[in-house]
């Protein structure tokens, strides 16, 4: 939180850190961004589609401002430790990733406790196949998906490429998953510590709900990367499912990013801190190499 507000009041004059600090006890720190930083050119095609009855089961569509192709669509997945997290706060993502050329699909989706694994992933999966059906009315080509997403976003992200199975079961034919990018994620975390129990605990078998039981040789090519500093998410995640990944014979890459933290890792891909980080280029150009 201290080098979120302090770095956003360096390059967001002439707002004080007064100011931020009174919208940080509003917003999760990755959410002031969503008021404060500068945008991507970017068109916001859709608000608030909907892509099931529920009320968090809707999405917002980002488009690049000038279409001469079809485009890969991204269905980008925030995190939130699968409690809390809302599309409005990652807009400015969705910006960053349509002005390189991805028609972006950003879903809200449902929360701990009113659901519990598996049924953030079945709306996960629900969203992709609204993009399916719909993202050709915005310049997306709905062959070519991927699937990318921050901490417990990761982990959907990477659950949905690695498990067919929720996106067979919302009509979503798997191999249009074309590649997937997991940014932070948590990918192996057995024993469940008690503010994961009860997310996962239900499950009759715990460990089904870990991304590394999924690991295949067919798995859609994956991008990897974390913060070394990282006391959020074990930076060991990473490095455990890349190992198995390469193991298996699937195509995967793995980046850490050194001094770089949970939350930094996503501010660097805003534009006052891409020059910390290279996570934005390195994300879309693995995304929209695999996609083509």
């Amino acid at each position: 939180m201290s080098w979120l507000i302090g770095n956003l009041a360096r390059f967001l004059r002439p707002l004080t850190l007064a100011a931020l600090a009174m919208a940080a006890g509003a917003c999760t720190p990755l959410g002031l961004f969503a008021t404060f930083t500068p945008r991507d050119p970017a068109v916001l095609g859709a608000v608030d589609q909907a892509y099931g009855d529920k009320a968090r089961q809707t999405l917002d569509v980002y488009a690049p401002r000038q279409i001469d192709a079809s485009r890969p669509i991204a269905v980008f997945l925030y995190g939130g430790g699968w409690e809390k997290g809302r599309k409005w706060d990652y807009g400015w993502v969705a910006q960053a990733l349509a002005a390189r050329g991805f028609v972006v699909v950003l879903p809200d989706y449902r929360l701990y406790p009113d659901v519990r694994f598996p049924d953030f992933l079945r709306d996960n999966a629900e969203a992709v196949r609204w993009a399916v059906d719909h993202a050709g009315a915005y310049g997306g080509d709905p062959n070519r998906i991927v699937l990318l997403g921050h901490s417990a976003g990761a982990y959907n992200a990477v659950m949905l490429g690695l498990d067919p199975s929720y996106l067979e079961a919302a009509g979503v034919d798997p191999s249009h998953i074309r590649a997937v990018a997991g940014i932070a994620g948590p990918y192996d975390f057995l024993p469940l510590t008690p503010d994961m129990d009860g997310v996962f605990g239900h499950a009759s078998d715990v460990a089904l709900t870990q991304p590394l039981n999924f690991v295949r040789p067919d798995a859609p090519p994956m991008l990897l990367v974390t913060g070394d500093a990282d006391v959020v998410v074990d930076p060991a995640n990473t490095t455990v499912l890349a190992r198995a990944l390469g193991s298996a014979g699937a195509s995967v890459q793995e980046k850490h990013y050194p001094n770089v933290g949970h939350n930094e890792i996503m501010a660097a891909m805003s534009r006052p801190f891409r020059d910390r980080v290279p996570v934005l280029s390195d994300i879309s150009d693995f995304l929209m190499r695999e996609a083509d």
